[in-house]
C-alpha cells in the first residue's frame, strides 16, 4: 500500500507541477526483463546564437604546399572553416544513422550572443535547432535574459514544428504570473530505447541565473544538488535505473555534483564553455581543460561519465555509454567531433585571399583528419538555405566597418582562466582579459561625466581578432540589451563594489562572470582572503588623463557601468543600493553602441584598437584562491 501511495504522488506531482513528464511504470520485479544496453549521446551546449561556421588558423609550414604568396613565399598558415549549424546538422544526421540508440541533447544557453538573437529574438535559433530535432533541451541562465516572457516566445518557436523538443529545468519553479508557468518546462523526460527507459533530468545553475539574468520576480531556482537527487530518486522509484543529468551548471560544479549524488550515470553539461578532449585540440591551437569523457564516481562509488561540448556550435560531443542489466555504467568512451569544410584559404597578398587547390587541399585534409576528432563535413543544404533567409538584415550591419583592431585581444573572465580561443593562457595569466579592460575604457571615454568605467567580465562575450571591425562585431562582443548609466559613489563604496563582485565570483557558487574590469581604476586582488580583504592598493586616475594616486575613500567619483550590474545583478550589491534609491543617471546609450562610438572615435583620430599599456589594466597583481601569485609564479592553478 505504501508503494502504491508513493507512486500515486509521483504521478500527481508530474501533472500538477509541470506538464509533459513521461511516466510508464512497471513495478513487478518478478517480471524484470531489464537488459544491458549501449547508448550514443550526441550533444552540444552554449551555442549562443552562433549559427554559422567560423574560422581558425592552422600551421602548414611542415606540409610543403605548392601554393605561394604573391611575393613567392611559402604558405605557412591557412584558414580552416569549422562548426556552425549547417555542418552540425549534417554531422548529427550522419552519426545518428551510423549509431544505435541515439539521444540528441542540448545543455542550454541556446540564445543571446550574436545579431541573430538581437534581430530575431530566438526565432532563428529555434529554427536551426529544429533541423537537428533534439530529444531534450535544458534551460541555461541566458534563456532568461529577456525575462520569462522572452523565454516563452523562444520556446513557442522551438515547439512550432513536429519536433516538440522537451524543455527540462527540474530546479526552476515559475512564478504564478510567469509566461512559462503552464506547460513550457518539465523536470525530466523519459525516453525508451530497445525497451529500456532512460530518464533525463534538467538542472539550471541557480545563483547565476537569479543574479546574472533577468527571470521574473517570483520565479524560483532551487538548489541544484538537492533537486537533482529528488528527481533521481523519483525516477528510481518508477523503476528507471539509467539516468542522465543535463546540467547547465559548469564543468567544475559537475564534478562536485556527481560526488554528492547517488544514482546518476551520465552528466551532459554546459555553462562553463569547457572544451574537453586530448592533445588534438591543443595541436590545433585550442585549450582543452580535461579529458572527454571525464570519469568520476558518485556517492556510492559507481562510475559517472561527464561531458561538455565547448561553445558556439564549434563541435558536437559524441559519448558512447554501455549499461549493464542493472543500469550501472560499465564503460563510456567518445570524443568531441569538429566538422570542417574541405575548402581552405590562404593570404595571397594584403588584399586577396585564395583557396588551396588539388594536391595542397589533399595534404591539408589528410593532416587535419589524421586526428579522429576532425571530420570533413558537407553543410546541410536545407539548414544553409534556412539561415540565408535570416541573413539579409544581419549582412547589412556586418558590412559596416567602423575601425581596425591592431592585435588579437584575449577574452577571459579572470586571470589564469582557460577560455580564449586566440591567445595562450600565458597572455592573460597575470592581469586577465584584454578586451574587457578596453570595454570599460570605451564606456568611460564615451561618457564625458565619468571618472571611472566598470564592466563585469561575463558581459563581454568573445575574443577580438586583429583586422577590420564592424558594427556586427560590436553586437557579438556585447550582445545584451543593457544601457550605460552613471552613478556618484564614494571611494569606499567603489571598493565595496569590487569586493561584492569578487565575492559573487568566489563565494557561494557565484558567477565567475562577475569578475570586475575597470578603467581609471586599478587594484591588487588576493582571492585567498575573505570578503572585504581581497582588494588592496586601490588607485584612481580619472579618465586616465593624469597620474595614478591612492583612492580617497571619502571623496565622490562618477562612474559609468551597464544598467544590469548597476541595478545589483551579478552580485553587485553596493551598486544596487545606490541604483535602487534612484541615485543614477541613465544615458540611454546601449552598451554595444557605446563601444561602437568608441571605435569610431578612435578611427576619427587615426587610431586603432589595441592592447592597453600594462599600467592601465585594472588587475595589477593577482593571487589565486590557493595563495599562488600569478605575477611571480607561472604554474598557479587558477582563481
Amino acid at each position: 500500500m505504501k508503494s502504491l501511495f508513493k507512486l500515486s504522488l509521483v504521478s500527481l506531482a508530474c501533472t500538477a507541477y509541470l506538464t509533459g513528464c513521461s511516466i510508464d511504470i512497471n513495478t513487478n520485479d518478478d517480471n524484470d526483463q531489464s537488459k544491458a544496453i549501449d547508448l550514443t549521446i550526441l550533444h552540444i551546449n552554449d551555442h549562443h546564437s552562433h549559427l554559422t561556421a567560423e574560422r581558425f588558423d592552422y600551421d602548414v609550414s611542415n606540409l610543403n604546399l605548392s601554393a605561394k604568396t604573391e611575393s613567392d613565399e611559402s604558405i605557412t598558415e591557412i584558414s580552416v572553416t569549422y562548426g556552425g549549424f549547417p555542418m552540425l546538422v549534417s554531422l548529427f544526421n550522419t552519426e545518428s544513422e551510423n549509431s544505435q540508440n541515439v539521444l540528441k541533447l542540448h545543455a542550454g544557453d541556446a540564445i543571446t550572443g550574436t545579431l541573430y538573437y538581437s534581430l530575431y529574438k530566438g526565432e532563428a535559433d529555434a529554427a536551426v535547432m529544429n533541423q537537428i530535432c533534439f530529444d531534450a533541451f535544458a534551460l541555461g541562465n541566458h534563456e532568461f535574459d529577456d525575462g520569462d516572457a522572452g523565454l516563452a516566445s523562444f520556446l513557442d518557436e522551438l515547439n512550432s514544428t513536429d519536433c516538440n523538443t522537451p524543455t527540462l529545468a527540474a530546479n526552476v519553479v515559475p512564478a504564478d504570473t510567469s509566461a512559462i508557468k503552464d506547460g513550457y518546462i518539465q523536470p525530466y523526460t523519459v525516453i525508451e530505447k530497445q525497451g529500456e527507459k532512460i530518464g533525463i533530468i534538467g538542472i539550471d545553475i541557480a545563483g547565476k541565473t537569479k543574479n546574472s539574468s533577468q527571470p521574473d520576480e517570483g520565479t524560483q531556482f532551487l538548489d541544484e544538488t538537492t533537486t537533482a537527487q529528488q528527481y533521481i530518486d523519483e525516477l528510481t522509484e518508477m523503476g528507471i535505473n539509467k539516468i542522465i543529468l543535463m546540467t547547465h551548471y559548469q564543468y567544475q560544479n559537475d564534478l562536485v555534483l556527481a560526488a554528492n549524488l547517488d544514482g546518476v550515470d551520465v552528466i551532459v553539461g554546459g555553462d562553463s564553455h569547457t572544451l574537453l578532449g586530448d592533445s588534438t585540440f591543443s595541436d590545433l591551437g585550442f585549450n582543452p581543460a580535461a579529458q572527454y569523457p571525464t570519469r568520476v564516481t558518485d556517492k556510492s562509488g559507481n562510475q559517472v561519465c561527464i561531458v561538455q561540448a565547448w561553445e558556439y556550435a564549434h563541435i558536437m560531443g559524441k559519448l558512447e555509454v554501455s549499461f549493464d542489466k542493472n543500469g550501472k555504467v560499465s564503460a563510456c568512451q567518445g570524443e568531441p567531433l569538429m566538422p570542417i569544410s574541405d575548402q581552405f584559404t590562404y593570404q595571397y597578398n594584403d588584399d586577396e585571399t585564395r583557396t588551396l587547390t588539388d594536391q595542397d587541399m589533399t595534404l591539408v585534409t589528410q593532416a587535419l583528419t589524421s586526428h579522429s576528432e576532425v571530420v570533413v563535413t558537407q553543410p546541410d543544404t536545407a539548414t544553409t538555405t534556412l539561415i540565408a533567409e535570416y541573413d539579409e538584415q544581419v549582412s547589412e550591419l556586418t558590412q559596416t566597418i567602423i575601425g581596425t583592431v591592431a592585435s588579437d585581444l584575449c577574452l577571459v573572465r579572470f586571470p589564469g582562466e582557460v577560455r580564449s580561443t586566440v591567445c595562450p593562457v600565458s597572455q592573460t595569466y597575470a592581469r586577465g582579459s584584454d578586451i574587457s579592460n578596453l570595454v570599460a575604457k570605451a564606456f568611460m571615454m564615451v561618457t564625458p561625466t565619468a571618472d571611472i568605467g566598470i564592466q563585469n567580465g561575463g558581459g563581454v562575450r568573445v575574443d577580438v581578432k586583429a583586422g577590420d571591425y564592424s558594427i556586427a562585431d560590436a553586437y557579438t562582443l556585447l550582445p545584451f540589451s543593457n544601457t550605460l548609466v552613471t552613478l556618484d559613489m564614494t571611494g569606499q563604496q567603489i571598493k565595496d563594489v569590487l569586493e561584492d563582485a569578487l565575492s559573487s565570483t568566489l563565494d557561494n557558487g557565484g558567477s565567475n562572470g562577475a569578475y570586475p574590469y575597470a578603467s581609471g581604476l586599478r587594484f591588487d586582488v588576493d582571492a585567498s582572503q575573505t570578503k572585504g580583504n581581497r582588494i588592496s592598493n586601490l588607485e584612481v586616475n580619472s579618465r586616465v588623463s593624469s597620474d595614478w594616486a591612492a583612492i580617497d575613500l571619502t571623496a565622490t567619483y562618477t562612474l559609468v557601468t551597464n544598467d544590469f550590474i548597476a541595478s545589483g545583478q551579478d552580485g553587485y550589491t553596493t551598486f544596487g543600493t545606490v541604483y535602487n534609491a534612484g541615485k543614477y543617471v541613465n544615458t540611454y546609450t546601449e552598451y554595444a553602441q557605446g563601444f561602437i562610438d568608441y571605435m569610431e572615435m578612435l578611427t576619427e583620430n587615426n587610431q586603432t584598437l589595441d592592447k592597453l599599456p600594462a599600467a592601465e589594466y585594472s588587475t595589477q597583481n593577482y593571487i589565486g584562491r590557493d595563495g599562488c601569485n600569478h605575477t611571480t609564479s607561472t604554474d598557479c592553478s587558477g582563481y
